[in-house]
């Protein structure tokens, strides 16, 4: 028998940093919308500038930051309104969205409940400071200003359906 001294001292210095990265991993749940709008015959697609970032996003936050038991449906909503300053009516869910990113030292990932809504009422003048930004751009515009991948991503179903329904 061969003996390798160290080695298992290794696998348990191996073990507890796996350990620990799981004990630093956060889940975090958001629902936004995607809203449009049919104006002079012409589609309008709702994306925000975020104030942190600075990335081209569709509006989403945080399920229940504001109320508990919050339905995904009722923050998007929500969201669409407080970031944007439109209120939408949801159409139809879209197929949820999963990403990671690092925040102060933890791995979180993210699963966003996109809806998708048709324009109400509002004005983009009222949006809120987490935007700095807030367009109506022409439907071939959106997926050249988006900036993340998972944006891009619930985009193409979103925009399959307005063409085909609009």
């Amino acid at each position: 028998m061969v003996y390798l001294a160290g080695l298992e001292n290794r696998a348990s210095i191996s073990s507890q940093r796996f350990e620990s990265s799981l004990l630093r991993m956060k889940f975090e749940f958001s629902a936004g919308g995607i809203v449009y709008k049919k104006e002079s015959g012409r589609m309008f697609i709702l994306v925000a500038q975020h104030s942190q970032h600075h990335g081209w996003v569709f509006p989403k936050g945080i399920i229940g930051d504001h109320k508990k038991g919050e339905k995904k449906e009722e923050t998007a909503v929500r969201e669409v309104g407080e970031e944007t300053g439109i209120k939408g009516k949801i159409i139809k869910p879209l197929q949820p969205i999963t990403y990671w990113y690092n925040f102060e030292g933890e791995k979180i990932k993210k699963t966003v409940y996109y809806f998708l809504m048709e324009f109400v009422e509002g004005d983009i003048k009222n949006h809120d400071w987490e935007m700095e930004d807030v367009k109506w751009l022409p439907i071939e515009e959106v997926e050249n200003k988006l900036t993340y991948k998972s944006d891009k991503q619930v985009w193409e179903e979103a925009k399959k359906f307005i063409i085909t329904s609009g």
